[in-house]
């Protein structure tokens, strides 16, 4: 029988090997569902022909996945909090991997965007979990701080390495064998998880908060279905002006309601952090200009160069490779200076790669296209190690689960609002294809060039004196398990 560890308490000890095993496993089932972000991307064209779907269903097929996950990330951590981190997380991978069977024997763009949305609900449960696994399995602050790093370094490599793998299996087995894939993969982690992986709840639990799930969905969806069907509506159509309406009073209930929870879905004190506050929106950032990136990407190196599935992915393989040697060392990094200068180089990167990818045309020669590239992979290789940790330094491990869903939850956000308003500006073009569509995605780079500086702005405003000073008032808000219950018990409670 598995030993049951709470955070805050003195559970049982694992041992190095252990711990590291436990990290292994949650890096490898993050590493599908992660993957399954970027991984569609390259067959989109494929599915295009294929399913006879149009762009708005191309936005869905990769949305219908991150806007599910966004919206029940929050959810499930708590939940896991609540009734137990490994519970959750073998549920979450059992219903990722019927979904993604699903996904596979879909015979319409339809059933494929439904079952892609059951593969979330399965994602949402494992994302954030893991984190919250990994953050209470290594106690040590040093240890830890690695051990996120290295899960955030996986987390950045699943999405470079998604577009080559994907073009690989599409190349040679179909778009369908992208899913097909998960299946073995999936069912190997339930069973390593049963065996190696401890129980795990919060001290104290979280009660569900119906009310602010339900206006955390309406805010997401409306949004996204907004900017999606906006190019078919047009922005003055009452539909799109009410999901807008929806959204904004969704969010004005959210402020409204939820700090009068004793539990709420959005702990909202969570954001007096500065570095907190920043963390989210720089994953939000991050990811949204990512996404882009990936929609308009693959897109151009095949429909407009003409390159099969397998040479557009390997075309990306320069971001994978620069991920590959640049996160272990930004971890260490952080881990040893802080996240200021990552965060400088990842937002310069980004601002720089937006930038040059305006003169991107249908004849650009290759070694250019690939050299641009190379700014995208230094921004994705700095990025992901410094926001996990900001995330969760300096909170209370109590928080753990919510904080590291928030963060997830901002990453996933990004990526939907990344595909559907890059859709959204190419979309009238793709069918032309050429210099029409290389024109139009000259909005796109502005957008990434803007989130860049945005990075950079935040990276360097996060990490001063002020902004620590405000991370320390914010977590004597909230209450240490181990600590009397007083209101100033929480002030000790702040892990590294």
């Amino acid at each position: 029988m598995q030993p049951t560890t709470r955070p805050g308490e003195r559970g049982v000890e694992l041992s190095r090997r252990r711990r590291f095993l436990v990290l292994g496993i949650c890096c490898a089932s993050v590493l599908v569902v992660v993957m399954d972000i970027s991984i569609v991307n390259v067959a989109l064209p494929t599915m295009r022909r294929d399913l006879n779907a149009s762009v708005s269903g191309l936005q869905w097929t990769v949305d219908a996945y991150t806007l599910v996950l966004a919206s029940f990330l929050v959810l499930a951590g708590s939940t896991a909090d609540r009734v137990g981190r490994r519970r959750i997380f073998q549920i979450g991978l059992a219903a990722f991997g019927l979904g993604s069977l699903l996904c596979a024997l879909a015979p319409s763009i339809g059933w494929l965007i439904a079952a892609r949305a059951l593969q979330a609900v399965g994602g949402t449960m494992l994302n954030p979990v893991a984190m919250a696994i990994v953050a209470t399995t290594f106690p040590d602050p040093r240890e830890r701080a690695r051990a996120i790093g290295v899960f955030g370094s996986v987390t950045g490599l699943s999405l470079a390495l998604g577009p080559i793998l994907g073009g690989a299996l599409v190349d040679g087995f179909g778009w369908h064998s992208i899913f097909w894939i998960n299946v073995p993969i999936v069912t190997a982690a339930i069973v390593c998880t049963a065996l190696f992986v401890p129980e795990s709840r919060a001290a104290r639990t979280r009660r569900f908060d119906p009310v602010g799930q339900t206006l955390m969905i309406l805010m997401l969806g409306s949004v996204v279905y907004a900017i999606i069907e906006s190019h078919k509506l047009g922005w003055t159509s009452p539909i799109i002006l009410g999901l807008l309406a929806i959204a904004v009073l969704s969010a004005l209930g959210i402020v409204g309601y939820e700090p009068r929870r004793t539990d709420p879905l959005l702990e909202l004190r969570l954001f007096r952090s500065v570095p907190f506050s920043s963390a989210i929106l720089m994953a939000l950032f991050a990811l949204c200009a990512f996404g882009a990136f990936l929609f308009v990407t693959t897109q151009y190196l095949q429909d407009v160069r003409g390159m099969s599935a397998l040479t557009a992915g390997l075309s990306l393989l320069p971001i994978g490779v620069l991920i590959v040697v640049l996160s272990p060392i930004t971890g260490r990094l952080v881990g040893t200076r802080g996240p200021r200068l990552p965060l400088v180089i990842s937002g310069t990167a980004l601002a720089l790669g937006g930038a040059v990818s305006i003169w991107l045309g249908p004849t650009t020669p290759l070694p250019a296209v690939l050299a641009i590239y190379l700014l995208f992979g230094i921004f994705l290789g700095t990025v992901n190690p410094p926001i996990t940790n900001t995330a969760v330094s300096g909170m209370p491990r109590s928080m753990a689960g919510v904080a590291t869903s928030l963060a997830s939850a901002g990453r996933q956000t990004g990526t939907t609002l990344g595909v559907a308003i890059a859709g959204t500006i190419v979309g009238s073009a793709l069918t032309r294809g050429g210099t029409a569509y290389t024109k139009a995605e000259h909005n796109v780079w502005w957008l990434i060039l803007a989130l860049g500086a945005g990075i950079l702005i935040l990276g360097v405003l996060s990490t001063g004196p002020w902004a620590m000073d405000t991370a320390s008032r914010a977590a004597a808000l909230f209450q240490d398990p181990d600590q009397p219950r007083t209101r100033q018990a929480g002030a000790n409670s702040v892990g590294a």
